[in-house]
C-alpha cells in the first residue's frame, strides 16, 4: 500500500512540475530530462510512469480538466439563478486558468495540437464533458432571455475571452479574479438588474 502511494505521489508530482515547465517553456522547449531533474529523478525515471513525453502532456491536460469538473458540476446542479450560475462558472474557470499553481489548462490551450490523435481523443472526452456544463448554463441564460444569440456561439466566445486572459493577467496588478469575473458577466449579460 505504501509503495502505491509513493508511486502515485511521484506521478502527481511529475504532472504538476511538467505543467509548470510546459507553461513556462512550451512543450517543445521542455525535455523529459528537464522534468525529471525538476523533481529530483534520473532522466529515464518518468518513463516508469508514462510511455512518452506526449503521455505526460495528456496527463497534464487531463489533470486540469478533472480539477475543474467538480466545481462546474456543483454550480450547474445548484439552485442558483441562471445569472448566478454563470457568474459562479466564470469565477471558477478564472481560478482554474489563472490561479496560482494552475498551469494545467493554459498548457491545454496552447499545446493541444502537440498531442497524438489517440491522446487528443482521450483528453477530448473530458473536454467535451466540461464544455457541456458550460453549454447547459449558457442555454439556461438564453432560455431566461439574458442572451440574445446562439448559445453555442456565446459559449465559445466567452470561453475564448476568458482563456485569452492567460496572456494579459498579472497577479497583484490591476483587477483581481473576482473583479474580472464581475466584468466578464457584465460584458456578456449587461449590468445586474
Amino acid at each position: 500500500m505504501t509503495q502505491t502511494v509513493v508511486v502515485d505521489n511521484r506521478r502527481a508530482e511529475l504532472v504538476r512540475v511538467a505543467a509548470r515547465l510546459f507553461r513556462e517553456r512550451g512543450f517543445d522547449g521542455t525535455t523529459t530530462r528537464d522534468i525529471a531533474e525538476a523533481v529530483g529523478m534520473r532522466s529515464g525515471s518518468p518513463f516508469y510512469h508514462f510511455k512518452s513525453k506526449q503521455e505526460i502532456l495528456a496527463a497534464v491536460m487531463e489533470e486540469g480538466l478533472v480539477a475543474g469538473l467538480p466545481a462546474a458540476e456543483s454550480i450547474v446542479d445548484s439552485a442558483l439563478s441562471p445569472r448566478q450560475k454563470f457568474h459562479a462558472l466564470v469565477r471558477a474557470h478564472l481560478e482554474i486558468v489563472l490561479g496560482e499553481g494552475h498551469d494545467f489548462i493554459p498548457v491545454l490551450l496552447y499545446d493541444w495540437r502537440r498531442l497524438t490523435p489517440e491522446l487528443r481523443e482521450r483528453v477530448q472526452v473530458l473536454r467535451d464533458r466540461y464544455d457541456q456544463l458550460w453549454q447547459d448554463v449558457v442555454s439556461e441564460l438564453l432560455a431566461a432571455g439574458l442572451l440574445q444569440s446562439d448559445s453555442a456561439v456565446a459559449r465559445l466566445l466567452l470561453m475564448g475571452a476568458i482563456n485569452y486572459s492567460v496572456l494579459w493577467y498579472k497577479p497583484g496588478q490591476g483587477l483581481n479574479l473576482d473583479q474580472i469575473a464581475e466584468e466578464a458577466v457584465a460584458m456578456f449579460l449587461g449590468p445586474q438588474p
